[in-house]
């Protein structure tokens, strides 16, 4: 039996200190790549490079229960104002460590060497899938078009992020 499409709520918060809504490139390409697969744009954001900021929308979101997926972009660099890494670890309970590894191999045949410039990271909180993503509007199609799409399309074989969403909390369910 073929397996049907399911949607997911996904919001995309973009982590910068200059950039507004009308000019976050990134952020629009994620929309539009998240809306164009036919998923649901939850909710969207901008936020200063401030590690409490960052976590604390991160844990808010986490809270929603409209909302499956959250997707940063921004602040995954070696510059001293990029601590989006270090907010999303204050919040996972998990993290998952082969997103980055992957990630990184996918920049690698992209922009060369260069890719180890990059800090992306993915985890899991509060049964929320949690990715930090540069803040270049490539870096944002390749994560998108390369991992994250095949992972949340439940269709996708052998396994797929959304196949196991439901176990996600299971933990927070024991008694």
């Amino acid at each position: 039996m073929e397996k049907q499409f399911i949607p997911v709520r996904i919001a995309v918060l973009t982590v910068s200190d200059t950039r507004s809504l009308e000019e976050d490139r990134s952020g629009d390409a994620l929309v539009a790549r998240i809306e164009a697969a036919g998923h649901v744009l939850a909710a969207r954001d901008i936020v200063r490079d401030e590690r409490p900021a960052i976590a604390d929308l991160l844990r808010a979101w986490c809270a929603e229960d409209g909302i499956d997926v959250v997707i940063s972009t921004g602040g995954t660099g070696l510059t001293g104002r990029d601590v989006t890494v270090e907010a999303h670890r204050d919040v996972y309970e998990k993290e998952i460590e082969a997103f980055g590894t992957v990630f990184t191999h996918v920049s690698l045949a992209k922009i060369g060497t260069s890719a180890v410039q990059s800090r992306a990271t993915g985890g899991v909180a509060q049964g929320t899938y949690l990715f930090a993503l540069p803040g270049s509007p490539g870096a944002c199609k390749d994560a998108w078009d390369e991992i994250l799409e095949a992972q949340f399309d439940y269709r996708h074989k052998p396994c797929n992020f959304v196949e196991i969403m439901p176990r996600l909390d299971e933990h927070l369910r024991r008694s």
